[in-house]
Formats: C-alpha cells, structure tokens, sequence
C-alpha cells in the first residue's frame, strides 16, 4: 500500500511535468509527401480498427462514410477491419437483448464494403471475444457466422477462433498475414492443444508459421495485421493522462466525471504495472511480442497494423519497418496519446489509414483525419520504402 502511495504521488508530479518526458503528440506536424501515381498502384489498403462501436443512425457514422468514399475512388481497394468489430462483448446469442445492436454494427462495416465494392477482412479484437470473457470462443465463431452469411467475400481471419497465421496475397505485391492475438491473451475455452483442429495448436506452431510466411513472401511487401500492436503511446502502452489519475471512473462509464485525486492514480498505476493482460506491460503480451519478434527475425515484415489504442499513430519499429495503430474507426472514439521516442506521427482524432502499394514496390502511407460532417484529409504522408 505505501508504495502504491508512493507511486502514486510520481504520478501527480509527472503530470505536473507534462507526463514524464512524454509530450502528447496530438499536434504533430504535417509531413509531405509526394501522391501516388494512380496508375501505378497494384493494391490501396485501408486499415481501420475499433469499428465495431457507431452510436449513430444507420449511414450516418462519419468516419464510414469517409472510408466508403475513399475506399470508392482507390484503385484495387482492399480495406482490413483491425478487431473490436462489436463492441462492447462480441456478438451475442440470436437470443439476447444486444443482438440487434451487434448485428447492426457489423452490418455498417460489411455496408462500407458492398457500398464501395472493395475486398473486406476483418481480424478479431479482444471485445471480439465476449470482452475476454470465458464465452468468447462461442463469441467469436457466432462473428464469423455472421460476416460470412452476409455474403459479398468478406471474411473474419483466422476463422474458428484459431489463432492463424492466415496468409492472402493481394494483387501482386502484397502479402497479408492475419493474426488472431486475442488468442494468445484468451483465458477459458479456445482451440489449443492436441484437441484443436486449427492448423496451428500451440504458440509454438504459431511462430513457426508465421515465420514461414514472412520469410516465403519473396519480393512481395509484408503486412502483418493483428488487433494488439507490439508498441503504443495509448493507454494501453502504458501512458495515460491527468484525467485518468483524476477521473478513473470514466474508463467504466465515459459520463463519470467525479473526480478522486490520488486515489484515482491507483488505476492507471496498476495498469502501467501490468495488471490487465490487455496492456503491453503485462507478462502474457510481452511473451506475445517477444515470439513474434522472433519470427520476423531475419525478414522484418514491412508494416505491422493494429487497433487496440483509440489512436492514429505511426512508429518506426524494430522486429517490423513499422507499426500502425489505427484504432479510431469511429467518430468521437479516440484518447489521449503520447509520443515515443520511435513516434513519427500521433494524433488523438477520429480516422483511418490508407497504404498506396506500387507495381514497382514502393508504398506510401496517407494517415486520413475524419471531420464531423464525413470529410477525410491527410494528415500525415510517408514514403515508406
């Protein structure tokens, strides 16, 4: 309890301090970047996590509509739904009281696809899975269910819970690899073990897996997705605000302004301690990260895309070129971020990502901020080889 008190009172004199050495990085600046020859681009792929939450009448959630527009207009679009499709456990039971709702958010996302005419995979989240809780398997496989039944070519990778690799080429030179990460971080029933009927049936099997993919991709460029990024200035990276040492009840209920200076700092502290196996400092996702490291040993993957972080951010990483978080799918669903020292752009704004694939290799990243009323602008371009 005294270091806890301790603890909590570096706390405050970081925020005093403006985090620590973390400035926030919501006012990053512009970075030019010359457009892509539309003629030249083999693949456009967008990548938009934390989806799975419009609280707005059908057709009308911002963000959707920018992506339907882009999405319309790019040649050869491909666009990757990056986990937490439902909010908040998942899709329910055909029984219960949030079916409708679940099944209308899906039903939005699947919308942007048939609406744009672009190919559509969606990867699963951790509220995917029931929220984490020992329901999510069944959870899961009700999703896939779903998104297949809809039609249209969509499909939830890696299917049946499994935890992939599940490898797509796209066009000729891109190689998607799918990762279910909630699989690693699940506790209570998933397919592991010598019951499983998943290609791959241990952690084990996995990083072989994956490493056979990225290292067999040839002259194609890598794009690992996943919902959990190896690295983030969110939340879930371990950097929080004052209002989350002020206002901690707001991480239950976003309309919980009662402030509890102090005692408040106790969550974000835990959290940064690795309390929550949903946060990177936490035993289960470091063992995560460090296996995956070790199968992009050798053949760095070009881009590693998650969600997760209600963020827009893009790092230069190590094991990959780069990691993309993209976890603002949603207008008005972003947090506080913080720059790390591998940051070359952060914003807390509601958005997307848009990877411009050349026949000739090359790739260009547009980072695109949505507006209330459906406009997307790029914020951020980066060559990216």
């Amino acid at each position: 309890m005294v270091r806890t008190w301790r603890l909590a009172a570096v706390a405050w004199l970081c925020i005093g301090l403006e985090g620590c050495g973390h400035a926030k990085a919501g006012g990053a600046a512009r970075a030019q970047a010359p457009p892509a020859p539309p003629a030249e681009i083999d693949v456009t792929l967008f990548l938009i996590g934390d989806a799975g939450g419009p609280a707005v009448p059908p057709d009308s959630e911002p963000v959707f509509q920018a992506l339907r527009a882009a999405a319309a207009s790019a040649p050869h679009a491909v666009i990757v739904f990056l986990g937490d499709n439902v909010y908040p456990s998942g899709m329910p039971d055909s029984t219960a009281p949030t079916r409708a709702a679940a099944e209308r958010a899906l039903t939005e996302q699947l919308g942007v696809l048939q609406a744009s005419g672009a190919r559509g995979f969606f990867v699963p989240g951790n509220h995917d899975w029931d929220g984490m809780r020992p329901g999510g398997w069944d959870a899961i496989r009700r999703e896939e269910r779903f998104i297949t039944a809809a039609g249209g070519g969509a499909a939830l990778l890696p299917a049946g819970g499994c935890p992939g690799p599940v490898v797509v080429d796209v066009g000729h030179v891109v190689r998607l690899v799918a990762l279910d990460t909630q699989w690693w971080l699940q506790e209570g029933p998933k397919p592991a073990g010598r019951t499983s009927s998943c290609p791959t049936r241990s952690e084990g099997d996995v990083i072989d897996s994956v490493r056979a993919a990225v290292h067999t991709a040839g002259t194609r460029a890598v794009v690992v997705v996943g919902h959990h990024p190896p690295a983030s200035g969110g939340a879930h990276g371990g950097h929080f605000g004052w209002r989350d040492h002020v206002f901690p009840l707001r991480n239950l209920k976003s309309w919980l302004w009662i402030p509890l200076p102090l005692i408040g700092s106790a969550y974000p502290i835990a959290r940064a301690e690795g309390i929550s196996s949903q946060d990177i400092s936490s035993r289960a996702y470091a063992r995560m990260r460090v296996a995956l490291d070790s199968a992009f040993a050798g053949a760095r993957p070009l881009i590693y895309a998650g969600g997760h972080d209600h963020t827009l951010q893009v790092i230069a990483g190590t094991s990959t070129r780069y990691v993309l978080v993209s976890g603002s799918g949603t207008f008005g669903h972003s947090d506080r971020v913080a720059a790390l020292d591998s940051t070359r752009f952060a914003r807390d704004a509601s958005g997307f990502m848009r990877v411009e694939f050349l026949r000739d290799g090359r790739a260009r990243l547009g980072v695109l901020i949505v507006d209330r009323a459906g406009n997307a602008a790029e914020e951020f371009g980066l060559w990216l080889n």
